[in-house]
Formats: C-alpha cells, structure tokens, sequence
C-alpha cells in the first residue's frame, strides 16, 4: 500500500511567510494532482508554542540561522514561525487540505524541535505515524513538501529507519539549502537507503 506524505505546506514555509522557502508555492498543484494516486494521503504542520526553543528570539543576542547546542545535539535557530493558531501556521491555500487521512503536528513541545514527520529531534520522542502507518498496511511511502534539506529529509530518513520505503519526489519538493544543505541531506538520505525520484 502506497501512502503519500506531504510535509509542513504552511504559509510560513511559502514565499511572504516568516521562514520561507524560495518556490514553495510552486509545488501546491503539482502536489494536489499527485493525491490520487495514493492509498492514503498524510499531511505534516509543524506547530510551535510562541516561545519554541528552536526560535533565535528565545535565545538572546542569537542570530537566526545560528547553531546552538541543545539537550539533544546541534539546533539551527529559525525565525519564528508556525506559532500555534497563527495565519502562518495554516496550510497553503491552495493545497487540497479536505483530501487528507491523517494530519501530523510537530514541535509542539517547547523544548524540543521536530523536523521529522516520525520523532521529535531527540530522536527518541515519536509522534505516533509509524503505528499509524503500520496499521493502514503502508509499506511504500512518498515524501513532497518542505523543506527538502530538513523536515522532508529527516522524514524519509526515519521512514528508513522504521522500515519502510522511502522515495522523496524531488521535483515537488523546495530547499531551504543553508550552506549547502541541500546536497548534504540528498547524500545522507542516499546513504539511508531513499529512493530519490
């Protein structure tokens, strides 16, 4: 069974958004054409408390696009985005939101961030979608969305990681590409065994 999983298609992650990536609007229809040809639809929405740790404002005198070290490792300081209720926080307009079976939100604890559609950073925390997965019988899971260098890659990482397969769909997907992210994700997803289509 064949499932689609379209991350984080927020307002703040399109152009005008708080963290936007370059071109992500681009891919809304080609994403709403691909939802028929799966068994089942997943849609991700990272979901921030205002005062998320991740944020460069919650850390004084950080810079965003910093690198702090958490608890759990190394944590890029983003912009604010996605707070919870936020207009930012919505999906794009123009995605086909009423398609969805299931709708994941992340980083919604405050100390923690969560790239990955799978487990939160400490890469310990699940959020629930490998059971979910499992129990729909979705062995072969397709990833679009944004970003390609971050949430997408963590997530088909992971998909790896709880045995599934893995195929990120690259032309509907945008990077962020922050000192060459974007390359670095496409080797380590390839060295975790994702199919990069």
């Amino acid at each position: 069974m064949r499932a689609l999983i379209i991350i984080d298609m927020q307002v703040d992650f399109c152009p005008g958004g708080a963290l936007a990536v370059a071109g992500g609007d681009e891919i809304v229809d080609p994403i709403n054409a691909m939802m028929g040809d799966y068994d089942a639809v997943v849609l991700t929405q990272d979901w921030h408390p205002a005062d998320h740790s991740s944020f460069a404002e919650s850390h004084p005198g950080a810079a965003p696009f910093s690198t702090v070290t958490m608890d759990y490792g190394p944590q890029v300081l983003w912009p604010a985005h996605c707070v919870i209720g936020s207009a930012g926080a919505a999906f794009h307009p123009g995605l086909a939101v009423d398609r969805a079976d299931l709708i994941v939100r992340k980083g919604l604890r405050r100390g923690i961030d969560s790239y990955s559609a799978f487990r939160e950073n400490d890469r310990a925390t699940p959020t629930g979608l490998a059971g979910y997965l499992r129990e729909w019988g979705a062995d072969d899971l397709h990833f679009v969305g944004l970003a390609h260098d971050f949430c997408v890659a963590w997530s088909a990482m992971d998909a790896r990681h709880f045995g599934f397969d893995a195929t990120v769909i690259e032309p509907a997907t945008r990077a962020i590409d922050l000192n060459g992210s974007r390359d670095a994700a496409r080797r380590a997803m390839q060295d975790a065994g994702v199919n990069l289509a």
